[in-house]
């Protein structure tokens, strides 16, 4: 308190004297920064640099942002941050895609600064470019499930002589189910029949009750659920693969960011990164924001047509298996799937594991 009053004496002492020798004392007025909720800047409360000596990077909010947001799982966890990018008005210019072709074409044009992909897509693009986008946040685990109508099959070994419908033939789907198989002791095509279908007939075909057991992602699986009680999750892929103990995790989405953008506007990139994290932490947590009680997320994802229904959306939420996986623990999380997928087909990946530089550093203090 003492040093408080003497401050303010002295500080009323020093504009007397100015008074005294200029009736015409300017000062600078400073003008507070609006406050629109994103993180402080490092510099806050330090003294503010000469007009001459421009930041090296500009501020977040002033780099428009293309934001690539895919239809199902792996842009359910984006929701939170569409509605505040109405709410707030940031600079992101949204397209939402359902085939995830059309946003790498729109990655390479440049058109896309940022877009959520399939985790092998990203690593195809990866290599095909020279390293031409980078790695953000890995966001979606794995989405496949075995449905049965019945309750005959409650582990992988159950499978065993049966016929099973799937979809994703030649891609990671075929790869994913493979490897699950062959680690617990099945051979596809001798030990199990696989069918390959696709993924709309498949569902038309479990729904209808004409076959018993099928192999679909969500939330393909999930409108097969809610048309047909009879049917069940019966086994999830991503929990048998964790089963498998194999040291990494399987990992199906990702976000990623165009490798010219991400060196050119880091702190863009890293405004963007905390702000996408927030809203999959949210939906992960079935968190209300803004104090309203009642936002209904299946709503929300039909609104911004990442899922057809409200209805699917929130029976699909609890079986999309959201996360978000970010700076160094990425590599270690999704090396191994990697490994997997080369091992099947290597032109999956575009030919080679990815390397370090295919991973972001970027990082934040999160809440």
């Amino acid at each position: 308190m003492k040093l408080a009053k003497i401050s303010r004496i002295f500080l009323a002492a020093v504009l007397v004297l100015a008074m005294l020798f200029s009736f015409a004392a300017c000062g600078k007025t400073e003008t507070a920064p609006k406050d629109d909720g994103a993180a402080p800047d490092a510099t806050d409360g330090a003294a503010a640099p000469p007009k001459e000596e421009p930041a090296e990077n500009e501020p977040s909010e002033s780099v428009p942002i293309n934001f690539g947001v895919l239809k199902g799982p792996t842009g359910m966890g984006a929701v939170f941050l569409l509605e505040e990018i109405e709410k707030r008005g940031y600079e992101y210019n949204v397209t939402i895609g359902a085939a995830p072709t059309e946003f790498t074409s729109m990655l390479i044009s440049g058109e896309l600064d940022i877009a959520a992909l399939p985790t092998n897509l990203a690593a195809n693009l990866y290599n095909k470019t020279g390293g031409g986008v980078k790695l953000l946040m890995l966001n979606t685990k794995g989405v496949l499930y075995i449905l049965e109508k019945g309750e005959s099959v409650q582990s992988v070994s159950d499978l065993a002589g049966r016929t099973v419908y799937a979809t994703g033939q030649g891609a990671n789907p075929e790869y994913v189910l493979n490897f699950i198989l062959r680690e617990n002791g099945l051979e596809p095509g001798v030990d199990v029949t696989i069918e390959w279908r696709d993924s709309d007939e498949l569902a038309t075909l479990m729904a209808s009750g004409e076959i018993d057991l099928c192999m679909l992602p969500v939330p393909a699986a999930t409108s097969v659920t809610v048309k047909n009680p009879d049917v069940r999750y019966a086994l999830s892929l991503t929990n048998e693969w964790d089963a498998l103990d194999t040291g990494s995790e399987l990992i199906m989405g990702c976000v990623v960011v165009r490798t010219e953008f991400y060196e050119e506007y880091p702190q863009a990139v890293r405004g963007f990164l905390e702000r996408y994290y927030n809203s999959v932490a949210g939906v992960m947590e079935f968190m209300l924001p803004y104090g309203e009680s009642n936002v209904d997320i299946g709503e929300l994802l039909a609104k911004h047509e990442i899922i057809g229904s409200a209805a699917i959306g929130n029976a699909a939420l609890p079986y999309s298996n959201l996360c978000h996986i970010y700076g160094p623990d990425m590599k270690t999380a999704i090396q191994g799937y990697y490994e997997v997928l080369y091992g099947s087909d290597p032109s999956s990946i575009g030919g080679a594991v990815p390397d370090d530089d295919f991973y972001c550093d970027t990082s934040f203090e999160t809440k």
